[in-house]
């Protein structure tokens, strides 16, 4: 007959884990990279992103984004709406007209902290 190896909770911890592995991870700065990944993964949104960057300053009218990309305004709309949430573009009134401008810092940063994924610091953090 075999006697099942009792193993403490203590030992089966140091057996599983090295002691500098991190037992936190920051679950908001998590849920941000989420959502500004899930903002990203629609190909309209990346052609979006891409004709704001081709535009002067990195900033374009709603009406410029429309014939391009032969989508109907409300469409836009609702996808400028989700890269605003996820801090990807910010949106500027000006009078009757919305203009987009690609944050380009909050890009930067996601880049960097999904490349953090690659590494033993992988643990997305606040950024």
């Amino acid at each position: 007959m075999t006697t099942p190896l009792s193993l403490s909770p203590e030992t089966t911890e140091e057996a599983c884990r090295p002691a500098d592995t991190p037992t936190q991870i920051d679950v908001a700065a998590t849920d941000t990279l989420a959502h500004q990944l899930k903002a990203l993964s629609d190909p309209t949104r990346l052609q979006l992103l891409k004709l704001i960057a081709s535009h002067p300053n990195q900033t374009a009218c709603i009406c410029d984004l429309t014939v391009p990309l032969n989508v109907t305004q409300p469409t836009v709309s609702h996808h400028m709406r989700l890269l605003v949430e996820a801090r990807i573009v910010t949106r500027e009134q000006r009078g009757k007209w919305v203009f987009y401008s690609i944050c380009a810092d909050t890009l930067r940063g996601l880049g960097k902290r999904v490349a953090s994924l690659a590494t033993r610091e992988g643990a997305p953090r606040a950024d």
